[in-house]
């Protein structure tokens, strides 16, 4: 009976001092929602800079060859899908130009990119203004946008988009013109003339035009569709690339046709994103890497912000809401985060060594600005290894006080949004990694 009483105190003991990541994943990661710093539970994040085979990455080369490759792929198995490559048969055409938009300061110019070659298929139109009287091609913002290029800019050139949506539950989806008064109802997000007179350009999408969001079947009518398609199930299942594959596939298609425009610098194009186009812009930055520099704008989980973290929003949250955004291996992980061979700041190392910019709101705590700054601070390791610094402090600034060298941060007052604040800081830290960006 003593010896039994001695052996169940080891065991209590061991208990007692096993780091909380290691025990049973459902007291580890709860599955309520939690906003109270105090209630985070501890967690091992995995090492970037350590292989799936326990090998230490200790140099460049190493990273670039065997370690990068290795995320890139950790990443399309269990959280966002594989993604193919660039459409054989993809056309671009140029369907509008105004060489003297807003009072003759920019050129407008709207593309279409025809996935497939053909107009009647899957197609994205892009709106593009560059900065007149630059004396060399302009550097550019890419983004992805909710309500359709018309929205970003009361500008009365630009196409009406089609839009999708559903009438009822259980209705098709339809497409239908924008009206003509939501022109501009997103611009406080798009800080377009701010952007012109610093000498950069602007490159927009309707984020629909890749896929529908909102509902799972938006998979039938998008390019998921017709490009690579499974087994015709309107749900990511496996490794298949899911809703937020789908749009960042689309910004490196609009990638391709920046290298044909010889009005765009491609090789300075910063691709940005808010919210899940934020988690979309760190996908796209993190595989294709000829986007010169990448910002995360509030994009919270499956973005910029820990997974491990339980604070704010999910993983078991965010694939209930949104099925179809991720490939349905992350759905394995619904209650056992700890599980994932990857964190979120894996995938801001990924970017390593192009800039990246992380910024959070105050009073966006679904997003957790911690967990977001902690990610990018947790990538710094492989910045370091490929000799850039990353943010340069250890604490997380307060409000309002941009910090950050290779790897930018900020969290600024407010609730989720994209504000003339916001640019103002993606704006500051192109300048300083983008000196030719300047009107000469």
């Amino acid at each position: 009976m003593n010896s039994m009483n001695g052996k169940s105190i080891a065991i209590i003991l061991s208990l007692l001092v096993m780091p909380l990541v290691n025990i049973n994943a459902a007291q580890a990661q709860p599955t309520k929602s939690n906003e109270d710093e105090s209630k985070v539970p501890s967690y091992t994040l995995p090492d970037p800079l350590t292989t799936s085979a326990g090998a230490k990455v200790t140099s460049g080369n190493a990273w670039r060859d065997k370690r990068r490759p290795e995320i890139v792929k950790l990443f399309e198995t269990h959280v966002y899908g594989r993604s193919p490559g660039r459409p054989p048969r993809m056309t671009f055409e140029v369907t509008s130009l105004d060489k003297k938009a807003l009072g003759g300061k920019a050129t407008r110019k709207e593309v279409s990119v025809y996935f497939t070659g053909k107009k009647e298929g899957p197609k994205m139109d892009m709106l593009i203004y560059v900065p007149n009287g630059a004396s060399k091609p302009a550097p550019v913002f890419l983004g992805l946008n909710f309500d359709g290029n018309h929205a970003v800019h009361s500008d009365p050139g630009i196409k009406l988009a089609t839009l999708w949506t559903r009438p009822a539950k259980e209705k098709p989806l339809v497409s239908s013109r924008a009206p003509e008064e939501s022109r501009g109802k997103s611009a406080s997000r798009w800080a377009v003339e701010k952007m012109i007179e610093r000498g950069y350009g602007l490159a927009t999408i309707y984020y629909g035009d890749i896929e529908p969001d909102f509902f799972p079947e938006g998979y039938n009518v998008g390019v998921r569709s017709v490009m690579d398609a499974p087994s015709g199930s309107s749900k990511s299942v496996g490794d298949e690339w899911g809703a937020i594959g789908a749009w960042a596939w689309g910004l490196s298609r609009a990638m391709d046709y920046f290298e044909t425009d010889n009005t765009i610098d491609s090789k300075h194009v910063t691709v940005m994103g808010h919210s899940r186009l934020g988690k979309t812009a760190l996908w796209a930055g993190a595989r294709d890497e000829r986007f010169a520099m990448v910002i995360s704008n509030d994009s919270g989980e499956g973005g910029a912000a820990l997974s491990r973290r339980w604070f704010g929003e999910t993983v078991e949250r965010i694939n209930t809401s949104f099925p179809h955004w991720f490939c349905g291996n992350y759905k394995k992980y619904n209650t056992d985060v700890n599980a994932l061979p990857v964190d979120q700041h894996m995938l801001i190392a990924l970017i390593a060594p192009r800039p990246a910019y992380v910024a959070s709101a105050q009073e966006d705590l679904w997003a957790d600005p911690r967990g977001e700054f902690l990610s990018a601070k947790h990538a710094e390791p492989v910045y370091s290894l490929l000799g850039k610094d990353g943010l340069g402090v250890d604490e997380m600034p307060s409000a309002n006080h941009p910090v950050g060298k290779t790897i930018g941060y900020h969290i600024r007052t407010g609730k989720h949004d994209v504000t003339d604040y916001d640019w103002e800081q993606y704006l500051n830290f192109a300048d300083k990694h983008f000196k030719h960006a300047k009107l000469q």
